[in-house]
Order: structure tokens, then C-alpha cells, then sequence
């Protein structure tokens, strides 16, 4: 059973009473767990059936999953987009969300077991553009990884995601810099690896993929691809982010950051999740910048990096 709010949709707008993404266009629904696997250690991906969600969700939204009839933990939770699946028609049926057990609410999934139901609102959030781009490189580090297969394949022309279904197929390449503490915590790689993208992952023991940080991988990827046309979009630790952003000004490539900033509603109403971002065109000179707090599950979670005061 499901039910959804609608009305027109906001006008694009950076103003904070006046956000593209507001939740009341999103749909609330009481939804049932279709599978819940192990892919690495303490991760899972989690599948639930939810037709008017998985037909409306886009690469880099996320959705507030509770579990349903209880009220321990009270509040629902943030998931990315991991991915949608079709029913035997070709018709989307079902959402996928990836999570690593670190508290309450995730002990507690992790022992869901098919029929069992959950409260989820969504979509939620603004996702990643879907603008052209010769190569798209993805930078992730501990569970970050979870909203780059929707858009690798998106990018890729793999698949078609929301309603109206966006643009896909603008990537000619995509890459993506996956690092981990240690060889057992890598998820999903068959699954990236199936998206058509390249995968180059680290780690911080050097039992799998280079030993070393991500942004190590990333600045190798910058200088081979100094010809190419290259966008990089980045979700994980906010220092981890923070570098990425770093390197991505010094060699003049645009990047989106997806911030993991704790939520308590998901709706823009608690302003619990408030992320500090510098208005547009000012201190371009390096001078004292204008700022103003923005709201990460509604006027993000994805921003422009280089407007985020990290």
C-alpha cells in the first residue's frame, strides 16, 4: 500500500524556501522486503518492492527507510539509490539500497527477511546531473559507492531512470576510484564491473587494488586523462571528499560532492542535516565569501563542490 503526494513540481531555484526538490512531491509507503544479501563484510544490499518509487527515483536521490511497526529507533534513516528492477515486463518494479551495519537501525535490517515490512518516503533529494561529458570518473571511499551504479549505468545508456525518464547514455567512459580499509569490506564490484565501468580500487592494508588513498588513484586518473573532457562526482568521508574537491580545482575539472550529512527527517523540516555552502559568484577572487546554510536532504544532497565550505 502506498500513498503519494502530488501537485506540480517546484521551479529550479537555489533559494532555501524555494528548492527544485521539496518532499512533498515525494510518496510515503508501507513496502515489503523482497531480499536482503550479504555482499561484503557487514554490507548488504536490501530489495523492496515499491512500483511508483522505483519509476520515479534518479541516480543520486536517496530515500527515509523506518522499520515498520515499531518505534525503536524512532526516526527513519537516509539510503542512496543503489539501483531499480524491473518486473518481467520491463516495467520498474523494485529499489535496491546498499547499507554497512554501524548502529541500531542497520543491526536491526540486517536481520529483515523477505515479507517483512518497511515504512519508506521518497524519492528525496536533487541526484547527479545528467549533462554530457567524455569521461565521468566516480571517487567513493567506505560505503560512498552506494549511488554509482545507478549512475554508471545511467551514463552509460545502460538504463533509463525517473519519470520523465532522464537523459541517458552521456558518458563515453566512466571510472570508478573505489577505496576501502581493507580487501573484505569491497561491495558490489561484480556489480560495477557488470555497469560497464572501470573499476580501480584501493585500499588502506594493500590487500586488494593499490595500497594507498583513493585521491592516490584519482590524481593518476587526472593525469592520464589530461586530453579528456572529465567530471567527477564523489560520495564518502567528508575529508575524503574534501581532497577530492581539492584536487579537482587544481586541474579545473567540475565535481559534484553527494554529502552524507546525518538527517533526522529527510524532509527539510528539522534543519538537522544543514550544510554550510558559499553563495554563487562571490569571492571567486579568493576573498571573503558569502554563505548561507543549506539544507542537505533538500536542497542536496548533491552540490557543487567548490561551493561547499568544507
Amino acid at each position: 500500500m502506498s500513498r503519494s503526494a502530488g501537485g506540480p513540481a517546484a521551479p529550479p531555484c537555489d533559494h532555501a524556501l524555494s528548492a527544485a526538490h521539496y518532499a512533498d512531491h515525494a510518496g510515503t509507503h508501507r513496502v515489503e522486503v523482497l531480499e536482503n544479501v550479504p555482499l561484503a563484510r557487514d554490507t548488504y544490499r536490501l530489495r523492496f518492492a515499491c512500483p511508483p518509487l522505483a519509476a520515479a527515483i534518479t541516480p543520486g536521490q536517496f530515500v527515509m527507510v523506518r522499520l515498520a511497526d515499531r518505534d525503536d529507533p524512532l526516526l527513519g534513516r537516509p539510503f542512496a539509490l543503489y539501483d531499480v528492477v524491473d518486473d518481467s515486463a520491463g516495467v520498474p518494479w523494485a529499489v535496491d539500497i546498499v547499507y554497512l551495519v554501524v548502529g541500531r537501525m542497520t543491526r536491526r535490517l540486517a536481520a529483515s527477511r523477505p515479507g517483512d515490512a518497511l515504512h519508506c518516503w521518497g524519492p528525496l533529494g536533487n541526484g547527479f546531473a545528467a549533462a554530457p561529458v567524455e569521461h565521468l570518473v566516480m571517487v567513493a571511499g567506505g560505503i560512498g559507492q552506494t549511488p554509482f551504479l545507478a549512475l554508471a549505468r545511467e551514463a552509460l545508456g545502460r538504463r533509463r531512470y525517473g519519470t520523465p525518464a532522464r537523459t541517458a547514455g552521456y558518458a563515453r567512459r566512466a571510472t570508478l576510484c573505489y577505496g576501502v580499509r581493507t580487501a573484505d569490506l569491497v561491495a558490489g564490484a561484480d556489480d560495477f564491473r557488470g555497469a560497464g565501468l572501470e573499476l580501480r580500487v584501493s585500499s588502506d592494508d594493500g590487500s586488494v587494488g593499490a595500497r594507498g588513498l583513493v585521491t592516490d588513484v584519482l590524481r593518476e586518473i587526472l593525469v592520464e586523462s589530461r586530453a579528456a573532457e572529465v567530471r567527477i562526482a564523489t560520495c564518502g568521508p567528508e575529508p575524503m571528499m574534501h581532497a577530492v574537491a581539492e584536487l579537482a580545482a587544481e586541474a579545473g575539472v567540475p565535481c559534484e560532492a553527494s554529502l552524507e550529512t546525518p538527517m533526522a527527517c529527510g524532509i527539510g523540516i528539522c534543519f538537522s542535516c544543514v550544510a554550510k555552502l558559499r553563495e554563487p559568484g562571490t569571492a571567486a577572487d579568493g576573498g571573503e565569501a558569502a554563505w548561507d546554510y543549506k539544507r542537505t536532504c533538500v536542497e542536496g544532497p548533491v552540490f557543487d563542490a567548490t561551493r561547499i565550505a568544507w
